[in-house]
């Protein structure tokens, strides 16, 4: 497949030019290091999967850093964390040349402990997601957004197949001692038929014949690696007795298919799912925003005892709000807003709020319409694209870090534009 650009790409430059480190995490296959290598063409690559590396870097970490050139890609950090405690040093020693120590890394938690401890203040730390529909119309429901998927549409049920076999079941060993296997599969299987539901451990746990706390360690995992997304409640003071539960959704929307046993589109059209599926694309669309410019990651549901619900919440720029319903028609019609309206009237009219219906692409209808006062109708493509400027413009907002850099090691790495 020829090389798409990533929106995470200026985020990623502006970082090697203030950060003596960048860790680039995130769920395996997702691009890290093709990304890293085509930024930084000039940086030394050390992959730590390789077990005669391991054992090199476990065994003399100041001999294997002192015969690299820089700057360097470590691939999989989380294989050695302990070298980040020698990269430390290094930096200390010339803390004014940035973008010379790059890393990549799939455990994100773990990984983190380790940055934390050891490169605080001189690591910028990003997260690249699957292929987001705002960087690719090849992105889709049924395919999601994982580069092999994508480049090899007719093999998407061997590559997911193959997926789940290989690096998901072998960062699961890696993280915790799962013994039966099976079980986890069918887990996983489970937990994509809850998919944008209010989670239930005990629900998950009684099928399999497991513990929750069992379930408890296996969400964790899958959370880690990037693989499944937990939205929790939005809490304000309505008045209202809310549901405290976050939702789950699978982290890319080709896998979640795949799991559910649709392999087509005819399928995927008529399924029960298409409606869960659809909103779970749509908040990975919201989080894969948010990554790609260096954002905190927030978004948030709304439930009350009542029964009124709207599907995402997330903060716009400057203070205000975003409000979502997540609707698999390509016909938004009024009375899809209406659990929007009835939120924002109880949250005040200063409220600066923003509410949208996001419906799947017609070739026969705009991609974006007033649907009542106050309340646009956006196919999902048209909703990225809002998102990609809105975040682009809260990131130029930002102030700009103040350090002064050893521009010769950087610019050497600098592809041509």
């Amino acid at each position: 497949m020829q090389f798409i650009p990533r929106a995470i790409r200026d985020t990623v430059l502006e970082a090697g030019r203030n950060f003596p480190a960048v860790v680039l995490t995130g769920p395996r296959r997702s691009g890290k290091t093709s990304l890293l290598r085509r930024l930084f063409p000039g940086a030394s690559y050390v992959l730590l999967e390789d077990p005669d590396t391991q054992g090199r870097a476990r065994s003399d970490p100041r001999g294997l850093l002192e015969e690299i050139r820089l700057p360097v890609l470590f691939d999989e950090i989380q294989n050695v964390p302990e070298l980040f405690s020698y990269i430390r040093t290094r930096i200390d020693q010339n803390p004014r040349k940035m973008g010379q120590w790059l890393f990549t890394g799939s455990q994100e938690a773990p990984l983190m402990q380790h940055v934390s401890e050891s490169m605080a203040g001189r690591a910028a730390i990003l997260q690249l997601l699957p292929f987001s529909v705002a960087e690719t119309d090849r992105v889709t429901l049924l395919l999601g957004g994982y580069p092999e998927a994508l480049a090899l549409p007719r093999g998407r049920g061997l590559w997911f197949s193959s997926y789940i076999q290989t690096y998901l079941e072998r960062d699961v060993r890696s993280v915790i001692n799962v013994r039966d296997l099976a079980t986890f599969r069918r887990f996983l299987a489970l937990l994509a038929s809850r998919h944008g539901q209010i989670l239930n451990k005990t629900d998950l746990a009684a099928p399999l014949g497991v513990s929750v706390p069992t379930v408890s360690d296996w969400l964790g995992i899958l959370e880690i690696t990037g693989q499944i997304i937990l939205v929790p409640p939005y809490f304000e003071n309505f008045g209202k007795r809310l549901i405290k539960s976050p939702k789950v959704y699978m982290g890319d929307p080709g896998l979640a298919c795949y799991l559910l046993g649709i392999n087509s589109q005819a399928e995927l059209d008529r399924s029960p799912f298409l409606g869960p599926l659809f909103e779970g694309y749509v908040a990975a669309e919201i989080l894969k925003s948010q990554a790609n410019h260096g954002r905190r990651k927030e978004l948030y549901h709304f439930r009350d005892q009542q029964g009124l619900e709207v599907d995402l919440l997330f903060p716009s720029g400057h203070g205000g709000l975003w409000m979502v319903e997540c609707k698999a028609s390509k016909t938004p019609k009024t009375a899809m807003a209406g659990p929007m309206g009835a939120l924002r009237r109880s949250m005040g009219e200063k409220a600066a709020v923003r509410c949208a219906v996001v419906h799947r692409q017609s070739s026969t209808a705009p991609p974006s319409r007033v649907l009542a006062p106050g309340i646009e109708a956006l196919d999902v493509r048209a909703f990225a694209g809002i998102l990609g400027g809105e975040a682009r413009r809260i990131s130029e907002d930002r102030p700009r870090s103040p350090r002064k850099r050893n521009k010769g090691a950087f610019e050497k790495s600098k592809p041509q534009v």
